[in-house]
């Protein structure tokens, strides 16, 4: 698959690359690890926060929530935005919102993400939470006697972060990694080639050390050409990272001995090492380095890419899993956007015709009101074949939600933030493979409403 490229990104010009491990670094089966994180929590809130058994008997279903979603704990809904912030879709529960009750709801008025009362499901480890909160709210719809909608959401997000804390879902990863994780030799071949090419590799995670040791050695030892473990790859590597807050507000750094794992205070410089926590400012430091020197890659649009723009000013990329399914659906479909472009085409045309008519007639000329007939009936024919192939094109994509980048015409307010902060973007990190460390990728002119033909 190809890097896509938002701004310019000299990577001869980058001296050190970091990572994200989980779903960035390491791929998960996301369908196999949100079913089982998503097992967990319902049985959780049943055994712990005393919800009613039928919560613990919920299957999961990969489909009802994705990437870039917006939960609506005043109301209970799941939200799809635009990148204007404008509702484009939204679920009560497993039930669709028509469009009137919508816009009764939300007015066409922007959603706007400071307000406590809408969360975003911005990375793939979201995902569990989306598809529990929508099928608890439907129970409370069909009568199940629940909290209300704010407690509802506080409850899943509690349940589906402590069972990534207490150790209970890594240790079934660890458990049975070959059904959870894919390895991919490529990714181990990179890391060396930026080796070669006298780059610094880094790690930010926040998985504890313990499970990062693991992971890694099941992905990636297995596969070096060499070096003998990824310990030797990676000149600095900081796990339980708290990111976002990493980014936001200072915090010590806690050394930790690769052998045993425990952990004591630290002082002096981070530029190289094993260490829990911190802060980014410190670490810049020390490294020597500016903030454009610097290229982050992760899958959390905010705790990996919007964060480290708005607050170090290092160069980012996302790994957005996804787009390989999306690119590849677009693909089937490409023959129906054409027939519906084409038909757009013309729809604008007879749009044209019929206004221009009406103007001639506002100014006192003759009408010819056959012919106005005719452009009419056309038009509906016309909206009619849009509609059906419409129907068509939705079946590409997620039966729900449709497009991950898309928001009807619009872009999603998930693409949005891509587009705003990302330097570069891709489906995964070996997508990087194909490409020479000291490539510069250069993004396409980008053609203004005024300069298309």
């Amino acid at each position: 698959m190809a890097v896509y490229v938002n701004r310019s990104l000299n990577l001869k010009k980058i001296s050190l690359i970091g990572f994200d491990m989980d779903y960035t670094l390491v791929r998960y089966d996301t369908n196999a690890f949100e079913a089982l994180a998503h097992a967990y929590a319902a049985k959780l809130l049943v055994k712990d926060y005393g919800y009613p058994a039928a919560v613990g008997e919920l299957a999961f279903d990969p489909q009802r929530a994705m990437v870039g979603l917006v939960i609506d704990t005043r109301n209970g809904n799941l939200l799809k935005l635009s990148r204007y912030g404008k509702v484009k879709t939204a679920f009560h529960g497993l039930t669709p919102l028509d469009f009137r009750l919508m816009q009764r709801i939300y007015q066409n008025v922007a959603i706007e993400l400071s307000d406590p009362s809408f969360v975003p499901l911005d990375t793939l480890f979201a995902i569990s939470t989306g598809v529990l909160y929508s099928q608890i709210v439907q129970l409370k719809a069909q009568g199940v006697e629940l909290p209300d909608y704010a407690d509802l959401a506080n409850g899943v997000a509690e349940a589906v972060d402590q069972v990534h804390r207490d150790g209970s879902l890594k240790d079934a990863i660890k458990a049975d990694f070959p059904r959870y994780v894919i390895q991919d030799p490529l990714v181990p071949r990179l890391l060396e080639r930026y080796k070669d090419y006298g780059k610094k590799l880094m790690i930010i995670t926040n998985s504890d050390y313990d499970y990062t040791k693991a992971l890694m050695e099941y992905a990636m030892d297995p596969f070096w050409k060499s070096h003998k473990s990824w310990r030797e790859v990676f000149d600095l590597v900081i796990t339980f990272a708290d990111k976002p807050r990493f980014f936001e507000r200072p915090s010590r750094f806690l050394r930790i001995d690769p052998e045993t794992g425990l952990m004591s205070n630290h002082e002096g410089s981070v530029a190289s090492g094993l260490y829990q926590g911190g802060w980014f400012k410190p670490l810049q430091r020390d490294l020597g380095l500016e903030g454009r020197e610097i290229l982050y890659l992760g899958d959390h649009i905010y705790g990996d890419v919007v964060s480290i723009k708005k607050r170090c000013d290092w160069r980012t990329a996302l790994v957005l899993d996804d787009l390989e399914r999306e690119i590849a659906s677009l693909e089937e479909a490409k023959e129906l956007q054409a027939d519906i472009d084409r038909l757009m085409e013309r729809k604008e045309q007879i749009e044209a015709q019929i206004n221009r008519m009406d103007m001639e007639r506002y100014e006192g000329k003759p009408g010819d009101r056959a012919s106005l007939d005719k452009l009419f009936e056309e038009s509906d024919r016309i909206n009619q074949d849009i509609s059906d192939r419409l129907v068509e094109h939705r079946k590409h994509f997620n039966p729900y939600w449709g497009e991950v980048l898309r928001a009807g015409q619009e872009e999603s307010r998930y693409a949005g933030q891509i587009d705003d902060y990302a330097c570069i973007y891709m489906t995964k990190v070996a997508d990087l493979y194909h490409y020479s460390p000291k490539n510069y990728f250069r993004p396409r002119r980008r053609l203004l409403p005024h300069e298309r033909p």
